[in-house]
């Protein structure tokens, strides 16, 4: 038996520890855990879930949890930690007695790993059978398939369990001495509740592993220990240090007893001859044929809910990729396709919470380094070479490796293992791998065409208000593809493309009539819909900085599919948002900038008043969203604009611009500033502050002197239309 103090103890130090370490534990389906004695069945993948694991479900459940280890573990001051912990050897003789003592008296739930040994390249093949999914394993010693302990546990259990209730009817001396060969005190509990199979899936994001000091850490106080051991110390140390993920499923719990409805087990169940813990019995084949099919239950269940991150789909693209080299860019558009336009919960599929947000950066900044850090990875892991500037696939997906060294020298091939069983998955990456590249093209700009033309039609059901929205037609994205007007020389510009951005509180009609001209002119032009515009007040006040970076990366991904190169422009804050595109994608050709505030301090009387007033309210009772929400606003436009102007929103567009501002220097590229010196919205010294700051060699400053904001609209815009265009047929000649 397991020393309870002990126990409590050792517990104690693995809490006190989780809090040191930076993995974020991350836990789904408490729901699924019903009340009864537990069994779970777990995925094993790293000596992490050994040592955190039980820890995790006591402060679940409440239950005290011991767990099953392989026995070649109980070596040295590792073997003493695990024993500590509630750990039992796999190869200890009353290993099963123990257990099923536990589970009827419900002293402990158990954690059992049906893989057997970790299973740490993750390979695992499945084949269905027609009654029953078959799994077999691929580790050290060769191929098997998954133990079938957790549900000869639960079966035993559930047997002693049913037996006791029929022999306290028809036999008391044989419930008596069941009762006292398994030391159970009182037998109402035990006849109360049932035994549940809880499956468990526990995925790790990601999966990374180098050197570290708890290696040395080891040494220190376990002694010396052996390269399986150290392998297992470097990889799971790093991924406590380094802020891991971790993600634990709980899924529907099996039945065992649901499945004792075979005339031979009953037969066995409800003899009146004494039965000892291991006697042989008649229905023991029939038995085992049970267990074989709970576990195929079970283990489905804890594949399926591997929680899908990118590291996978990146890996399993480059898995099935048919050529050898690996365009960067066209691994983000396999990736964004992947991820945007798979309906994984249609399929029952579970994704990593990154896949929530707009999966869009993929095609222009990826600024959480996804790719990148991908990249870098399988270079470092010899997956892909860098030869002479050109990515070339380097590795079989099929080569074995050292099973013990494959999570530090092959995690690529790990990630694409991972996710193998969810075969209906491997179906679509695999189409979205061997599609050609122009297709992919041909299906990001469609994909984003729809989901453009779909928000917004969804935004605006959802949100508008008679007597203050506008027409349908106001906000509504748009792509103008027209041909050039006879005897107009466009210099081959249709192999460019425009991304033209609206202002605040405005929508894309705003720049229709700049739009039209350069459409005029053979450009294809793209007007994205600035998330919360177009719609109302209420809607955009919602909204946050981000969103709208992600509407203008939108419209960026259109074209980029669309056409050889863009150019991107804006009126307003949209001038903002196409200086901010320009700071963050490498292969913009050119930004125009018409009428943009350098920050909210540059904005004249219509918004300075509303912000100082939400800072004095703020100041006021000490809250930072509260009180009035909007102020009134007068627009030069007001079959576009609206009339009410959300403080929060104010406030989101001056965090981007401020962020904005000191990357203003990372522009590069040819530059057009246009900005009216009698503005009486955007002070003019901004415009000038911009054009100061950009690190562009080629750049122009259009001063004009309109006592207007909106220059793209109504008397005066011509000129803005011609200086715009002369500034765009620069560009195209130098692309030819």
């Amino acid at each position: 038996m397991i020393n309870p103090f002990a126990y409590r103890t050792a517990g104690y130090a693995v809490g006190a520890l989780s809090s040191l370490a930076k993995a974020n534990f991350r836990y789904h389906g408490e729901k699924n855990i019903p009340e009864g004695s537990l069994v779970f069945a777990v995925n094993h993948f790293t000596r992490i879930e050994t040592l955190f694991l039980p820890y995790i479900i006591n402060r679940v459940t409440g239950k005290t949890v011991w767990s099953l280890a392989d026995y070649s573990l109980f070596t040295g001051g590792f073997g003493t930690v695990l024993e500590k912990l509630g750990a039992l050897s796999n190869k200890n003789p009353d290993r099963d007695r123990l257990i099923v003592k536990t589970l009827l008296t419900g002293e402990a739930a158990w954690i059992v790993f049906p893989e057997g040994r970790m299973v740490k390249n993750k390979k695992v093949y499945r084949a269905d059978g027609k009654n029953e999914a078959r799994f077999m394993i691929l580790s050290k010693g060769g191929m098997h398939p998954p133990h079938t302990g957790a549900a000869t546990i639960g079966l035993r259990t559930e047997f002693y369990r049913r037996r006791l209730r029929l022999m306290q009817e028809n036999n008391p001396e044989e419930a008596s001495r069941l009762q006292g060969m398994f030391e159970i005190e009182s037998l109402h509990p035990v006849m109360n509740t049932e035994t549940f199979i809880v499956p468990v899936n526990i995925t790790y994001n990601p999966m990374r592993g180098r050197e570290n000091n708890i290696n040395r850490l080891a040494e220190l106080f376990l002694g010396e220990v052996s390269d399986r051991i150290a392998e297992e110390i470097m990889m799971e140390g790093n991924m406590l240090l380094s802020g891991v993920d971790v993600d634990i499923r709980f899924g529907e719990p099996v039945r065992p007893g649901g499945y004792l409805k075979s005339k031979s087990v009953y037969a066995d169940m409800s003899a009146n001859r004494p039965i000892d813990f291991d006697d042989p019995i008649p229905s023991r084949p029939m038995l085992r044929k049970i267990s074989r099919r709970i576990m195929g239950r079970y283990m489905s269940a804890i594949y399926r809910m591997t929680t899908v991150n990118h590291d996978h789909i990146l890996a399993t693209l480059l898995k099935y990729f048919p050529r050898m080299t690996v365009d960067e860019k066209d691994l983000k558009r396999r990736a964004y396709l992947a991820i945007a336009t798979i309906d994984y919960q249609k399929m029952g599929i579970f994704r990593h919470d990154s896949f929530s947000q707009n999966q869009i950066s993929l095609l222009t900044d990826d600024p959480y380094d996804r790719i990148r850090d991908f990249i870098t990875l399988a270079k470092e892991k010899g997956v892909i070479e860098d030869k002479d500037g050109v990515l070339v696939k380097a590795f079989d997906f099929e080569k074995t490796h050292d099973f013990h060294q494959i999570r530090i020298e092959n995690p690529i091939a790990v990630a694409a293992n991972e996710i193998e069983p969810l075969d209906d998955l491997q179906e679509k990456i695999k189409a979205i791998a061997i599609q050609p590249a122009l297709r992919i093209r041909f299906m990001i700009r469609r994909h984003l065409l729809n989901k453009t033309s779909m928000d917004f039609e969804k935004d605006y059901f959802e949100n508008a208000k008679d007597g203050e929205s506008k027409p349908k037609n106001v906000g509504a994205p748009f792509l103008l593809q027209k041909e050039a007007s006879k005897g107009v020389k466009t210099r081959n510009s249709g192999s460019m493309g425009i991304l033209l951005i609206h202002g605040y509180m405005a929508a894309p009609l705003e720049v229709r009539a700049l739009g039209e001209h350069l459409a005029s002119k053979g450009y294809r032009v793209f007007v994205p819909r600035l998330k919360g515009h177009g719609t109302s007040p209420d809607d955009l006040a919602g909204c946050t900085f981000v969103q709208w970076i992600d509407s203008v990366a939108e419209g960026y991904g259109i074209l980029s599919n669309l056409c050889s190169s863009v150019a991107v422009g804006g009126f307003s804050f949209g001038a903002g948002l196409a200086l901010d595109l320009s700071t963050r994608v490498n292969d913009i050709k050119g930004v125009f900038a018409i009428s943009a505030p350098m920050k909210l301090q540059d904005f004249s009387a219509r918004f300075i008043p509303a912000i100082n007033f939400w800072n004095s309210l703020m100041k006021k009772i000490n809250l930072t969203r509260a009180g009035k929400q909007f102020v009134d606003n007068n627009p030069e436009n007001p079959h576009i604009n609206y009339f009410r102007n959300p403080l929060s929103s104010v406030l989101e567009m001056g965090r981007l611009m401020n962020a904005l501002e000191p990357r203003l220097e990372k522009i590069t590229i040819p530059a057009l500033i246009i900005q009216s010196f009698q503005d009486p919205v955007v002070n003019y010294e901004g415009a000038m502050k911009i054009f100061a700051r950009l690190s562009s060699e080629d750049k122009e400053y259009l001063l004009v002197n309109t006592a207007r904001h909106g220059i793209i609209n109504g008397e005066g815009s011509k000129r803005i239309f011609t200086a715009v265009e002369g500034f765009l047929q620069k560009l195209d000649a130098d692309h030819i």
